[in-house]
């Protein structure tokens, strides 16, 4: 069953988060200080945060910057993971992996459906790996970011999490890019 090691050492990992959005400000995104707040009480640290227009182009240009920096491990976005037009997240996401999470995007919809029922069904939550660098897409709204971040990431960005958790497996994420 998932629990946490006592015997191991915390390891915190730098986190970039990416805000998707139009109209937002920093002074007004809520999504995204949800999870700088929870970022910093899992005692990790934040390496970057910015908010981007809805651009595929521009939301993949900052997604390969952040790969391509050694002080960050992770990348999450909020926003622009639905169904209208202007959502393009998920698909400057998969635009920049190498590998896709499948499971993250089935996990995530059955936390969803605990607290929003059927309607669980229009998101488009995805994660995947580029450059040794987990990304995850999150939907726009504060609770789906409480929800993705208390119920999954909040357990699989922990060191001594048991059975297994992503942080464990960090330094071989790029191990193809070093075998040549």
């Amino acid at each position: 069953m998932s629990q946490i090691d006592e015997s191991k050492d915390f390891m915190p990992v730098r986190i970039a988060v990416l805000t998707v959005s139009d109209t937002r400000l920093m002074s007004d995104d809520k999504s995204g200080q949800t999870l700088v707040d929870r970022i910093a009480a899992a005692g990790h640290a934040l390496a970057d945060r910015q908010i981007i227009a809805d651009e595929r182009d521009q939301i993949a240009e900052q997604l390969r910057k952040w790969c391509a920096d050694d002080a960050v491990d992770v990348v999450i976005s909020t926003g622009g993971t639905g169904l209208t037009g202007r959502d393009v997240t998920v698909e400057a996401h998969r635009d920049v992996y190498e590998k896709e999470i499948d499971a993250f995007g089935t996990i995530f919809t059955i936390v969803s459906m605990q607290k929003i029922g059927t309607s669980a069904v229009q998101s488009r939550a995805t994660a995947g790996v580029a450059q040794g660098t987990y990304l995850f897409a999150l939907p726009g709204s504060p609770g789906a970011c409480k929800d993705a971040w208390d119920e999954i990431l909040l357990k699989q960005l922990d060191y001594r999490h048991r059975p297994c958790n992503f942080v464990e497996i960090m330094p071989r994420l790029d191990e193809h890019l070093r075998r040549k």
